[in-house]
């Protein structure tokens, strides 16, 4: 026996076993490596793509056209970004996406904190009433044609309040606000707001806001996501160019292939075709840039948000 293993026997209080690591059953190991063993194939089926694009985008025209990036960019050249970056369609597509989201986002978190919150009360009288009317607009809607004679009658068509106000609010994202107030926010707060004089609005915007933060990080992202990523309702309702989102931009290159025609003298020196295939890479990371950038930084409250309000429901 070592002069360690001498040692700490002679530390050990006197009658107490030796300790013994307790090792988990063969069928929890096993469980263990088939769920590593999935969730790896996930990663590598949502990496993979990610990476072959942006391979390709930062590779050249003519060895994208025939074939032979993979993984890794070939010829390596920033021609796709340069063009991208200086052709007026996929800015003006840029900056019309950023004011949808920005104030799609404000609007829409605004409108589902002020219906969420007083449901979450439950002296708020026909809350239920309330509830079941959202619920039932998830599962009939009024479909295409209705929708679009109601955006006409309110004078939207053509407008940037045509992409803002029809699809505001989520009823999902409702349900998610309802529950997190009615479960994170305790009585005692509401009661002693109350006493002290406080009206409902003021309770609201010092108290509960505030306590609020995981909420409206996750309601922000998913409103800020699906503006940024919307384009049905920009095929629909607008006709102006210039308030077509970069979806619309990127969406005409990508599928009707028409480069040339909205880009001007893109691919001037160079065979037009084989710059359309490295646009649709360049445009791709381009247009996932702000969603990239943004998800880390709200990546925690986004958790802790969707836990608290989808699971105690």
């Amino acid at each position: 026996m070592s002069a360690l293993t001498l040692d700490r026997e002679q530390r050990r209080t006197p009658g107490t076993p030796p300790s013994k690591k307790i090792r988990d059953p063969f069928s929890d190991r096993v469980l263990v490596i088939v769920i590593t063993v999935m969730l790896a194939v996930v990663l590598l089926l949502v990496l993979l793509p990610i990476v072959y694009i942006v391979a390709n985008s930062f590779s050249s025209p003519r060895a994208v056209s025939s074939g032979q990036v993979t993984f890794w960019p070939v010829d390596f050249s920033l021609v796709a970004y340069q063009e991208v970056l200086t052709n007026p369609q996929v800015l003006q597509g840029y900056y019309n996406s950023l004011i949808y989201a920005v104030a799609g986002t404000l609007i829409s978190v605004t409108l589902t904190v002020a219906i969420a919150y007083p449901l979450s009360l439950k002296t708020f009288f026909g809350r239920n009433v309330v509830m079941t009317g959202l619920l039932f607009t998830m599962l009939f809607s009024g479909g295409l044609i209705p929708t679009y004679l109601v955006v006409q009658d309110l004078g939207m068509l053509n407008t940037r309040w045509a992409l803002l106000i029809p699809s505001a609010i989520g009823v999902w994202q409702v349900i998610i606000a309802r529950t997190f107030f009615a479960h994170s926010i305790p009585n005692e707060l509401y009661e002693a707001a109350m006493l002290d004089g406080a009206s409902e609005l003021r309770f609201l915007w010092s108290v509960v806001l505030p306590l609020s933060k995981p909420l409206l990080a996750v309601l922000a992202l998913m409103y800020a996501i699906f503006q940024w990523n919307s384009y049905f309702d920009a095929l629909v309702y607008l006709k102006d160019p210039n308030l077509f989102p970069l979806q619309i931009v990127l969406r005409n290159i990508i599928i009707l292939n028409t480069t040339t025609a909205a880009s001007g003298d893109i691919g001037q020196g160079l065979d037009a075709r084989e710059l359309a295939n490295v646009l649709k890479y360049a445009l791709i990371v381009v247009s996932s840039l702000p969603v990239l950038i943004i998800y880390p930084f709200i990546a925690r409250h986004f958790t802790k948000g969707v836990m608290v309000g989808a699971i105690k429901g």
